[in-house]
């Protein structure tokens, strides 16, 4: 009997980006170690013009980033789960962002207005 491989670990995590609940124009992937350890390496690839998800050079570019880091498991978000700006960086910390409307006032998960 051939024993299962319940490796875990290390662990990718996938988080879709976009301006709206339709279009996501930003992956982000993360490397979890183990379980206590903090998400890192990270990478992050964009798209103007096509929706990440469907972009061939960025999903071949996602698949050598996990095989490089010898990742056993993908956790990834079921849709786009918010803005692909961010705070900070794109626009200044403890306001809204300026360019996606869509989610000033709506829940990242549920995309349900608040």
């Amino acid at each position: 009997m051939k024993k299962k491989n319940n490796k875990k670990y290390p662990a990718a995590t996938v988080a879709f980006y976009g301006p709206n609940d339709r279009y996501a124009s930003k992956v982000v992937v993360s490397i979890v170690k183990n379980k206590t350890a903090s998400p890192d390496p990270m990478k992050k690839w964009m798209s103007g013009l096509t929706d990440v998800r469907v972009n061939e050079k960025i999903g071949n570019e996602i698949q050598s980033f996990l095989k490089e880091h010898g990742v056993a498991s993908v956790i990834m978000t079921g849709g786009i789960i918010g803005c692909p700006h961010e705070e900070g960086i794109d626009y200044p910390e403890g306001i809204k962002c300026p360019l996606c409307s869509f989610w000033s006032n709506r829940d990242r998960f549920t995309h349900e207005l608040e």
